[in-house]
This record gives C-alpha cells, structure tokens and sequence, in this order.
C-alpha cells in the first residue's frame, strides 16, 4: 500500500474519498492513513478491503481533445 499511496497526492485523494463515505475529517483520514503506514494503527479488514478496492482503481487523467493540435 505504500507504493501506491506515494504517487502524488494519492493519499489526499484516498482520505478526501474515506471522509465523503465513512464521516471524519479528511485531516483525521490522512493521519489515520499515515499512522497505518507507520504500524501505529492497525485498521480492520473490512476497512483495510476497502482501502484496497479504491486504491484498485485506476487514476483519473485529464481527457485528451477530441480535436488534436495543429503543430
């Protein structure tokens, strides 16, 4: 999971997402997360499957233009 929360601003996405589903503050998510990093906390399994299940997905990318440019 390390790996994958280290991408740019994963984490923040992972806690905004966590806030917006499961209540709390994205702060108190992004600690938490972090502490779970750090060994400090042990989350449960259902919250440790979610976690999993949203990290799984794909990054969103900007859309490209329909039309390219003209170079």
């Amino acid at each position: 999971m390390r790996k994958q929360l280290a991408g740019s601003g994963r984490l923040t996405e992972l806690a905004l997402i966590l806030s917006r589903e499961e209540g709390n503050t994205p702060t108190h998510w992004s600690t938490y997360l972090r502490d779970m990093l750090d060994e400090v906390e042990t989350p449960s399994l259902d919250l440790l499957t979610r976690i999993d299940a949203l990290l799984a997905r794909p990054v969103a990318t900007p859309a490209k233009e329909e039309h390219p440019g003209l170079f």
